[in-house]
C-alpha cells in the first residue's frame, strides 16, 4: 500500500470522516484521516503527519509549528478547512518550503447570519428572557431597536461585507474599518478606529488574528466605547484583551454576544458565564451543513490543484529563486 498523500490529522470533533470530500481525497491517493484527540500535541501531530507531502487542517487546536514543519520534511501543502490562520506559523511555512491555502469567503453567509444572530439576541435580551418566562415569570422589560441605531464593522472582508449589507437591512448606519483600507461597499462609510468605537452602538469583530490584530481592542479601545454599547466578536478570542473585556463587562455598560473565546471550549470555573449580559455560542457560527460540506470539498480542491501545479486559495507560497 502507498504511502499517505493526504493526512488529516485533527478530524476531531470529526465532521471529514465519511463525506463526499473523503472520497474526493481518496481519488487524489491513499488517505489517512485521524478522528481520535490528541492533534494538539506538536509530537502527536508530528506523528500523524508522518512522510505525507499534503496536509488537511480541520481544526484549530492543531498547531502547525517550526518545530512541526522541521520534523515534517515531506510535507509541501497544507490546506485549510476555514480561513483562520493563527495556528500555522506561516513565516516557518515559507521557511520550510510548505504552501498554507485555505478557503474564504465559504462560511461567510453563515458567520454573518450568526453574527447578526447574536446582536439581535443581546438586544432584544432574548436569552434571558426565555429563562426568566420558564420559571414562570412574566418579564416587560424595556429592550434595544436597532433601527436607526449605528453599526460599526471591523474588517471588510467577504464576512465583514456581508454583516454590512444585512446591518443596512435592518436599517442601521454601518460604518466599516480594514486593516489594509480596503473598499467599502456602496452605503457603508470608511472611518477610523477610533471614530468608530467613539460612534458605534453596536462593535463587531470580522477580524483575521495575527500578530497586529491580537489585543485589537484592549483597555483604550473600550474605553472610547459609547455608553451603553454592545459588542459582537465571531472572529478570534484574542482580538480582545480579556481583562479589559471582563472588567467593561462587570461595569454592565457593555453588553456582548461571543462566539470566540480565549480558551476553548470554555472551563467551568470561566468567570465570564457569571455574567447576565453576555450571549454565548460555542464556536459554531460557521457550523451548517452547507459550510461543512463546500469548505470541505474546496479545501480538497486546493489539494489537488498544488498537486496539479497550479495552487489556489494561496496565504503563503514559498519563495521562487
Amino acid at each position: 500500500m502507498p504511502e499517505p498523500v493526504i493526512v488529516v490529522p485533527d478530524d476531531f470533533p470529526s465532521i471529514f470522516k465519511g463525506t463526499p470530500a473523503e472520497e474526493r481525497c481518496a481519488q487524489l491517493g491513499a488517505t489517512r484521516v485521524y478522528s481520535e484527540r490528541g492533534a494538539n500535541d506538536e509530537a502527536e501531530l508530528i506523528r500523524r503527519l508522518g512522510g505525507a507531502p499534503a496536509a488537511i487542517n480541520i481544526r484549530a487546536h492543531a498547531r502547525f509549528t517550526e518545530r512541526v514543519f522541521s520534523a515534517c520534511s515531506a510535507l509541501k501543502m497544507v490546506s485549510i478547512w476555514g480561513t483562520g490562520t493563527d495556528n500555522i506559523d506561516l513565516e516557518s511555512a515559507v521557511r520550510h518550503g510548505v504552501t498554507v491555502s485555505n478557503t474564504p469567503g465559504v462560511n461567510a453567509n453563515a458567520v454573518a447570519e450568526h453574527t447578526i444572530a447574536l446582536m439581535l439576541a443581546v438586544a432584544r435580551r432574548i436569552p434571558k428572557i426565555d429563562q426568566e418566562m420558564r420559571t414562570g415569570a412574566w418579564p416587560r422589560e424595556m429592550l434595544t431597536q436597532l433601527l436607526g441605531k449605528t453599526l460599526g464593522v471591523f474588517g471588510t472582508g467577504a464576512i465583514g461585507k456581508r454583516v454590512a449589507a444585512l446591518g443596512r437591512a435592518l436599517g442601521m448606519e454601518v460604518v466599516a474599518w480594514s486593516a489594509r483600507g480596503g473598499r467599502v461597499e456602496e452605503g457603508v462609510r470608511a472611518a477610523s478606529k477610533d471614530e468608530i468605537l467613539r460612534m458605534a452602538d453596536v462593535v463587531t469583530l470580522q477580524l483575521r488574528l495575527s500578530p497586529e490584530t491580537r489585543g485589537f481592542l484592549a483597555e483604550r479601545e473600550l474605553s472610547l466605547m459609547k455608553r451603553p454599547s454592545i459588542l459582537i466578536n465571531t472572529g478570534r478570542g484574542a482580538l480582545v484583551e480579556r481583562s479589559a473585556l471582563l472588567d467593561a463587562l462587570s461595569q454592565s455598560w457593555l453588553s456582548a454576544g461571543l462566539d470566540v473565546f480565549h480558551d476553548e471550549p470554555l472551563k467551568a470555573d470561566d468567570s465570564i458565564l457569571t455574567l447576565p449580559n453576555v450571549v454565548l455560542s460555542p464556536h459554531n457560527a460557521g457550523q451548517t451543513p452547507e459550510v461543512v460540506r463546500d469548505g470541505l470539498l474546496r479545501a480538497v480542491e486546493n489539494i489537488q490543484n498544488f498537486l496539479q501545479g497550479r495552487p489556489s486559495d494561496v496565504v503563503v507560497a514559498p519563495q521562487t529563486k
